[in-house]
């Protein structure tokens, strides 16, 4: 199974925002610092998390991104959900809707596996993420990284 690209941005963008709301709405470019994302890809990912009602959005001075809910209701399947396709564990190249796809005799464990690995993701909110003691420690060492680069 593989997570893509824009869950794992997601999610780690997520997280980087909420470790970071304590002074009020983050900026994308904070983010993009901290966790050397590109500007322009979390505008993309923020735009259909916002969609999603997952975040909200400040305008002016001061402005960036708050969670729309507190971390405690915000699951990692949602977040991922908010900006990709439906997660699925597949041994197949083409996909569903391709001119080259026909189901293997090993489809439904695929099926029953991406659904028990959704589940799983439901169970895990924000909250519990921040909580952790490996993810507070990578937060402080991408806070240094940003207070250097703005020492620059």
């Amino acid at each position: 199974m593989r997570l893509s690209t824009k869950s794992r941005y997601a999610v780690t963008s997520l997280l980087d925002m909420v470790m970071h709301s304590d002074q009020g709405p983050v900026s994308l470019a904070d983010i993009s610092v901290r966790q050397g994302i590109s500007l322009s890809y979390l505008e993309q990912l923020f735009a259909k998390m916002r969609r999603n009602n997952l975040v909200v959005s400040t305008r002016g001075p001061g402005g960036g991104y708050s969670l729309g809910n507190s971390p405690q209701d915000v699951c990692i399947a949602d977040v991922i959900n908010a900006v990709d396709d439906k997660m699925k564990v597949t041994n197949k190249d083409a996909g569903q809707n391709s001119a080259y796809y026909e189901p293997c005799l090993t489809e439904q464990l695929w099926e029953e596996l991406s659904d028990q690995i959704q589940e799983y993701l439901t169970t895990i909110s924000l909250a519990d993420m921040i909580e952790s003691e490996e993810v507070k420690a990578l937060s402080r060492n991408h806070d240094l990284r940003q207070n250097s680069h703005n020492q620059l």
